[in-house]
């Protein structure tokens, strides 16, 4: 009888364990937030399908409920010709002071979102951002995935590096683009209580590989060949071609007829 009983003790230990994890599991796939509302945090690797003859990509229905739902951005009204552009920057390649002189030159406002590392290694370098009229947005401290983190981790992830900014410049940034391009519906929806707009993008190439420079015309064809009304073009500021190209390209989108806007004039 005793015998028994253990057998019995150890399949109820067994069980609870196996019940146990799969809790586990799926508190990593749902967040319960203080309304009872389930947020789900299946990370999403954005992702787009580009359109043709100009017309806009297709970023996928659930990609865009999301961020319309938290008034993140994406893409900007089809039936109007405006172009926003933004370039990242986890470290200086020696290419963002010329970048910032041809924007000068064609009063293109642009958003630069930035690391820590950026930051703390670029001062001067934020200073003419700020200066000049243009954005700075947040990239996060450490350029995590956001989906991997608590909701504890990313408020230091993105509000140490907000502090950091305000205390150098006074200045407040109010963007953010998820590192890595990943994020989950928890994670946008947390940033917003963090005073942040999730911005993502329509347009992009694979100019961050310093392996894969040397490609000027490829580049250019590449953002020329895909614009499009509401385009958010993400350029990486690492890239020696796009410091090149970027006063044709401005030059021949403008006589495309596309009008470059700032993020804070964005129309959805």
């Amino acid at each position: 009888m005793k015998k028994k009983i253990n057998i019995v003790v150890l399949l109820s230990s067994i069980l609870l364990v196996f019940l146990f994890s799969i809790m586990v599991m799926e508190s990593n796939q749902t967040v319960q937030t203080s309304n009872n509302t389930a947020l789900s945090n299946q990370k999403i690797g954005w992702g787009l399908k580009r359109g043709k003859n100009h017309e806009q990509p297709d970023v996928g229905s659930v990609n865009k409920k999301i961020l319309d739902e938290y008034e993140g951005m994406c893409l900007g009204n089809k039936e109007s010709k405006n172009v926003y552009l933004t370039f990242d920057e986890g470290y200086e390649a020696g290419y963002t002071s010329k970048i910032l002189a041809v924007l000068k030159e064609n009063q293109v406002p642009a958003a630069f979102f930035i690391t820590a590392h950026y930051l703390n290694t670029q001062p001067d370098l934020v200073k003419q951002m700020i200066d000049e009229g243009h954005i700075v947005g947040n990239h996060t401290v450490n350029h995590k995935s956001m989906p991997d983190l608590t909701n504890e981790e990313i408020q230091k992830e993105v509000m140490d590096l907000h502090t950091a900014v305000y205390q150098k410049f006074g200045y407040e940034m109010k963007y953010i683009r998820p590192p890595k391009g990943e994020y989950s519906q928890r994670t946008v929806a947390y940033t917003n209580t963090l005073g942040y707009k999730t911005v993502m993008w329509s347009l992009a190439y694979d100019d961050w590989d310093e392996n894969k420079q040397g490609r000027q015309e490829y580049g250019k064809q590449k953002i020329l060949d895909n614009i499009h009304p509401g385009a958010i073009i993400l350029l990486h500021a690492t890239s020696k071609d796009n410091s090149n190209i970027l006063d044709e390209c401005i030059k021949e989108i403008r006589q495309m007829g596309y009008e470059f806007k700032s993020l804070d004039e964005f129309v959805r």
